[in-house]
């Protein structure tokens, strides 16, 4: 399960519902498999988190993992 947020919901699958979609990926992908299968380009900046946990694109996923992309937070006081 993937999970794009505000810029990146274009990025989705045809077929998506609202802010996710499901994706078959064989065993022992990566997050970066991910972006390369939903066509994110590289250089867009976006934080990555699996199961709530920040993912580099290294990370090997497992079966049921949640992705979930959003771009980079700011302001805050």
């Amino acid at each position: 399960e993937v999970r794009l947020f505000a810029p990146l919901q274009p990025y989705l699958p045809a077929g998506a519902t609202g802010d996710s979609a499901s994706l078959d990926m064989p065993p022992g992908s990566t997050v970066g498999q991910v972006l390369a299968a939903l066509r994110i380009p590289t250089d867009l900046p976006c934080l990555t988190v699996v199961i709530g946990r920040d993912a580099a694109p290294a990370h090997v996923l497992a079966p049921g993992d949640e992705v979930a992309m959003f771009p980079p937070l700011s302001g805050g006081a």
